[in-house]
């Protein structure tokens, strides 16, 4: 790959992420503070995201790889996306701001794909290469995390502001990307484009008792997404959105074991102890507080790292060994349908009525509300424990 090559792939990726990084972690702390939000508007607003996830393969899948070269669509995508994260500040109603969210959610989620597509067809070496050009997305989410505390702007619709305008360079620097044409001769059905190929795996008892549990931790991923930043905020925490990235740091650190762990301790072992985590981080988010148990806070935060590479890009390694070479992209995309869209669908809508359910008189029950994922996270982690019985020795299905 030349340099210059690099380089552009390496801002596209820092700037795909830290858009996303810049509004999403405070966008519940946004919605209560200025437009006296519940919990369930939070969570319909979070959902937004889940719902582009399940949309997003039908537009790469049946239009934009197969008519238009994917720097160009995504130019266009960030510009229209500017447009729209400046006009969520300007909203004062909860409906209109989801409906907002909703459509931007839609206009972003595809260009993950495209960037990733954009990146790949100027590889010569992908598996080598490809790590060095996504961890700029990981800085980029840090970065931004890390702007929104220098800036004190946590609290405010700056955050917004912050994410329209890198959109909107990322929207212009897209145009000069590497060229990557259009693929007149992919697939244009809807089922290839949510991967219903990979429907086979399901006869392999092993990946479906896993693929449910997929969906099933997803709910308490949802919590932490929506409401951790929140429930900083209201502890009275400083600066917490740049604490939070902390949880990046952490799952940067983490997925650098995860290549030796996966074949010394075996798939089941790494994502109980993903599910582990999830228990263990919502017990400290319980008990936690700004005083003598502030460690607890910061030991929530840390556990990002297990929660999320543990059992999520676990779980995308063991979907690619389960599937095998012929359907493997197929088999990726139907577990991203099912986690980040139906999963996450479920877990935003079911935090938000959670929420609401301990809050009087806008008052939130933190230590209820973290109890119900962390319930949920054992019951998950009880059915894994007896029903989920893999080989030491995984076979392609």
């Amino acid at each position: 790959m030349q340099p210059a090559s690099f380089i552009k792939l390496a801002l596209m990726m820092l700037l795909q992420y830290f858009i996303w990084g810049a509004w999403y972690v405070t966008m519940g702390t946004y919605m209560s503070q200025f437009l006296g939000s519940s919990g369930v508007q939070i969570g319909a607003a979070y959902s937004a995201l889940a719902i582009a996830t399940m949309i997003s393969p039908f537009f790469i899948g049946m239009v934009a790889d197969r008519f238009f070269a994917a720097q160009r669509i995504m130019g266009v995508l960030h510009l229209l996306g500017a447009v729209l994260l400046y006009v969520a500040t300007i909203i004062t109603d909860n409906t209109a701001f989801y409906w907002v969210i909703l459509v931007y959610s839609l206009l972003y989620m595809p260009t993950i794909a495209l960037s990733n597509s954009i990146a790949f067809h100027q590889m010569t070496d992908p598996g080598k290469q490809f790590p060095w050009i996504r961890v700029f997305g990981t800085l980029g989410w840090i970065l931004a995390g890390i702007m929104i505390g220098v800036l004190s702007i946590e609290k405010t619709s700056a955050t917004f502001y912050m994410a329209a305008i890198m959109s909107a360079a990322l929207g212009l620097l897209s145009f000069i990307l590497p060229n990557t044409p259009p693929k007149g001769n992919a697939s244009a059905s809807a089922s290839a484009a949510i991967g219903t190929e990979a429907f086979v795996l399901f006869k392999d008892k092993p990946y479906l008792i896993f693929f449910i549990a997929a969906i099933l931790v997803c709910i308490p991923l949802s919590f932490y997404y929506g409401f951790a930043n929140v429930f900083l905020n209201e502890l009275g925490m400083e600066n917490a959105a740049s604490k939070m990235i902390l949880g990046q740091v952490s799952e940067a650190v983490f997925i650098l074991a995860i290549p030796f762990l996966f074949n010394s301790i075996g798939v089941k072992k790494m994502l109980l102890l993903g599910m582990g985590a999830w228990i263990l981080r919502y017990v400290c988010f319980a008990f936690g507080n700004i005083d003598a148990n502030v460690w607890m806070l910061y030991a929530g935060i840390l556990l990002h790292g297990i929660c999320y590479d543990f059992f999520f890009v676990t779980g995308y390694m063991y979907t690619e060994k389960k599937a095998g070479e012929k359907i493997k992209n197929a088999a990726q995309g139907l577990f991203t349908f099912a986690t980040y869209g139906l999963g996450m669908f479920i877990g935003t809508w079911f935090s938000g009525f959670t929420t609401d359910y301990y809050t009087t008189d806008g008052v939130h029950a933190w230590k209820s509300i973290w109890f119900v994922p962390a319930y949920i996270a054992v019951a998950v982690l009880v059915y894994f424990i007896f029903f989920f019985k893999e080989k030491s020795e995984i076979k392609t299905t």
